[in-house]
């Protein structure tokens, strides 16, 4: 982990730690996607505060660092969020935000929403639309099949149905 160390006035060391990368891609999200973010954003901000009035050991200047660099990233995240309005996407084509369910060439059936890269979560059923799972599907209607290339073999599925969640109030 690279840091960069500073004087203070009163012989404390100040850490700063590079910024997290930030994805090549467009930062497309959902309403809860930049919900999410946001609330990310605020428990960081409280974080710091908390931080900020405990004793400046090494351990709690890190933890600062930390909780600073994040509130960086979630800055820049919502800056450049790109809110996708799922009213505006065609019925029975997959697309950002929809949720669709499906079958594998080994008749297991699935169910994934496709989110932006922060809101992504396999395990809850949210996946990129930059992942390779999100790639294959993008663009596919419902009764069509199309090929899931995985690290361990390509898979035919077919989409069985296609639903865009109606955006929910914050609140």
């Amino acid at each position: 982990m690279s840091k960069a160390f500073t004087k203070e006035d009163d012989d404390t060391a100040v850490i700063r730690l590079d910024d997290l990368p930030h994805s090549r891609h467009p930062n497309l999200v959902t309403a809860s996607g930049l919900a999410a973010l946001n609330q990310r954003l605020e428990q960081c901000q409280s974080d710091l505060g908390a931080l900020r009035s405990q004793t400046g050991n090494i351990d709690t200047r890190h933890a600062i660092a930390v909780a600073e660099r994040d509130i960086r990233y979630l800055q820049a995240r919502i800056g450049s969020a790109i809110l996708v309005d799922p009213e505006t996407q065609v019925p029975g084509v997959v697309a950002f935000g929809a949720k669709v369910d499906f079958i594998t060439d080994d008749d297991t059936r699935h169910t994934f929403r496709i989110v932006g890269e922060d809101e992504a979560d396999p395990a809850r059923g949210l996946i990129s639309s930059y992942s390779p799972l999100g790639i294959a599907l993008m663009g596919a209607r419902t009764g069509s099949t199309v090929e899931w290339r995985r690290p361990a073999g390509s898979v035919d599925i077919e989409v069985l149905a296609i639903r865009f969640p109606r955006a929910t109030p914050a609140k």
